[in-house]
């Protein structure tokens, strides 16, 4: 017997209504709080009768560096891929229930969630004309379920267990995984499992990097027509485009003629060419000019990511962070009140747990990181480092407590809340280094461990398995904790970390999910592996011609419905 996976945000086969999900303390009501305009913002961004026609210009901090579906996470490939692409199923960025889109209605799974049976929508096209079939379903799965270590295409974060696809017939495929993987269906509805062209997936990794984008045959609302490396990337709407969700007002074509993509590393350029006119509209405003662009009659939009907070994680295997309370005594050295106060707004709340307050699995954990730099000294002192050097930092065996953290650069301020901390960790001993460089400079330091011990992060995705994604050694693994690791040993390794998210990851039952997850994040915690400092949001700006623009669950851009009236 197999169950219709119900239209909800428990994403297994029973359904769950949105009384029962507030019950689990998901916090919708501070979703739809962050997800709508900012206070400043008297106008709503979809006033009055929509208007065809226009390209929309659009600036992004960082230019995109992958369109493989599977590694769109990284924000400027996600808002790519999130517009040219269509996937099996839709979520709603609001409730996180799921809705049929490529599919005709949910999908069937056995109890265990080990299989899905979807029924293909018919009529669909991809933008080289090639049509969409449950053999192209398949393989695109097939792909992103297994990877190809040959093209260097990796296994997608969001699908575990992953088996084989079966086609059953002309219109349904069923996919089978190895042990239960409750998450898959809401993995079908993310821009990490855009559906591709056949010939799409035959490109490597080179194929789907900068100057191969307009090779990239998808089947979404626009598709790729133009790039200049770097710089901008142009997407054009469809005129066949006739397959948004079933269940939206908007059908049909999408308004806009087109988006331009632009990117320029000048804050002042991209912010500037925005308040000027010059530009439509532009992601990442930094949270002091939030008041400059409401001032000056623009719109802002601040949208919650519903997912693991803005954190710095510490790597607990390197000799300096293996003691526990060296961790604590960072964690009390370390006001985030200050941080938030300082360098953010009202749009950057305090965290309260590892995950906003808005995400599947959320549990509160307030008090967990309270300031006290008594309490810091005291710990410090106790652990052994209790001599100073000339500069006043602490030195055990002649050595310093000297560490290194990351700058993430697609995260908010990131320089400026490590120089903050810097400070904050100064006044107790601790010698604080902010590793320099560009974005793959960052990206490949920290993997090696005496590179970077601390690591500035945050990952948003609207499932439990949001913990597994971030924490696990086998997908991002912020704590360079795995096994197969060459610095790997069995002193340091610490494998509760991954039994908790193995648990997570295969657990079908909303409730006892709920319960796992709460376990995964109370470990963190009680082992003082991780510091979340508040709840990212993705701050947009836009002009005032700009209406009907939307996100998805965890902040991409969606201008399907976006469109534009008047003059810049």
């Amino acid at each position: 017997m197999t169950d219709r996976l119900s239209v909800s945000a428990s994403l297994t086969q029973r359904r769950l209504d949105r009384r029962s999900v507030l019950s689990l303390g998901l916090g919708f009501g501070t979703l739809l709080t962050l997800s709508a305009c900012t206070p400043h913002d008297s106008g709503s961004l979809a006033e009055g009768e929509p208007v065809r026609g226009g390209v929309l210009t659009y600036f992004e901090p960082q230019t995109w560096t992958l369109l493989y579906p599977p590694s769109v996470g990284f924000y400027p490939n996600g808002g790519i891929m999130n517009n040219i692409s269509a996937r099996l199923l839709w979520q709603d960025p609001k409730t996180l229930e799921l809705h049929p889109w490529l599919a005709t209605e949910l999908p069937e799974t056995n109890a265990d969630s080990t299989t899905y049976t979807f029924t293909i929508r018919e009529g669909v096209t991809y933008s080289d004309g090639s049509p969409l079939t449950p053999e192209n379903v398949a393989k695109n799965f097939d792909l992103f379920g297994r990877g190809d270590e040959a093209r260097t295409l990796p296994v997608s974060e969001q699908i575990s267990n992953y088996e084989r696809s079966e086609v059953l017939d002309e219109h349904r495929v069923r996919f089978h995984f190895s042990a239960p993987s409750p998450g898959f269906a809401q993995a079908t509805s993310t821009m990490n499992a855009g559906l591709l062209a056949d010939s799409t997936l035959d490109l490597d990794a080179a194929g789907f990097g900068p100057g191969g984008a307009t090779q990239i045959h998808t089947c979404g609302p626009f598709h790729i027509t133009a790039e200049t490396i770097g710089t901008k990337l142009s997407v054009r709407a469809r005129e066949d485009y006739d397959w948004a969700p079933p269940h939206l007002k908007h059908q049909g074509r999408a308004h806009l003629d087109g988006i331009d993509y632009l990117t320029n590393n000048e804050y002042s350029v991209r912010i500037g060419a925005v308040l000027s006119g010059q530009a439509d509209g532009v992601r990442d405003v930094q949270a002091p000019d939030e008041s400059r662009v409401t001032e000056q009659g623009l719109r802002l939009y601040a949208k919650a990511t519903n997912g693991i907070n803005n954190s710095i994680n510490f790597r607990f295997r390197h000799d300096l962070l293996a003691e526990i309370d060296v961790r604590r005594a960072l964690i009390a050295a370390i006001d985030r009140q200050e941080i938030v106060d300082k360098l953010f707004t009202p749009n950057y709340p305090l965290a309260t747990g590892l995950l906003a307050k808005g995400a599947m699995g959320y549990v509160d954990q307030s008090g967990s990181w309270d300031f006290d730099p008594d309490k810091a000294n005291r710990l410090l002192d106790e652990a052994g480092w209790s001599e100073r050097n000339g500069q006043g930092y602490r030195v055990k065996d002649g050595k310093p407590l000297a560490l290194t953290v990351n700058i993430a650069l697609p995260q908010p301020r990131s320089n400026e809340v490590q120089t903050l901390i810097q400070q904050q960790l100064r006044r107790v001993g601790v010698r604080l280094s902010i590793n320099p460089g560009d974005q793959s400079k960052q990206t490949l330091d920290a993997l090696e461990l005496d590179t970077v011990q601390i690591y500035h992060s945050m990952v948003a995705r609207a499932d439990f398995d949001n913990l597994r994604s971030n924490y696990s050694s086998r997908n991002r693994d912020v704590f360079l904790n795995g096994a197969d690791r060459p610095d790997a040993d069995d002193d340091s390794i610490d494998a509760k970390v991954d039994e908790l998210l193995e648990t997570l990851a295969s657990e079908s039952n909303q409730e006892k999910r709920q319960k796992a997850a709460e376990a995964v994040q109370n470990y963190l915690v009680d082992q003082a592996y991780v510091l979340p400092f508040f709840e990212e949001p993705q701050v947009f700006a836009f002009r005032r011609r700009v209406h009907g623009f939307a996100t998805e669950p965890v902040g991409r851009p969606d201008f399907y419905s976006t469109w534009l009236a008047g003059e810049k």
